[in-house]
């Protein structure tokens, strides 16, 4: 019942240990091949433009800085809370073992 059961042995045949090289043939190099002509307009920017661009990348940048310093912000101030909240749970239960 707990012996191992193993598979029965491959009965392939074994494969020819003889190699054989075949001498290669040189051939000219395949040509390079061409990218096809996009349709698509090109951007360019102009002076404007990319003034607008950074300026907006700008704002993305501060927006989200502010966004993570408010989370940031309100994670110490929970923090700060519960641990007021368990230094006064903690004065509440020694008053009452006193008395």
């Amino acid at each position: 019942m707990f012996t191992p059961k193993y598979p029965p042995q491959d009965t392939a045949p074994p494969a020819p240990a003889v190699y054989t090289p075949v001498p290669l043939q040189p051939t000219a190099p395949a040509p390079a091949p061409v990218a096809p002509a996009s349709n698509r307009p090109t951007v360019q920017l102009t002076p404007g433009s990319a003034l607008a661009l950074a300026a907006g990348g700008g704002a993305v940048v501060l927006v989200v800085g502010a966004v993570v310093v408010s989370l940031l912000l309100a994670v110490a101030i929970t923090g700060v809370s519960v641990a007021v909240v368990a230094v006064v749970l903690r004065l509440l239960i020694k008053d009452l073992h006193k008395h």
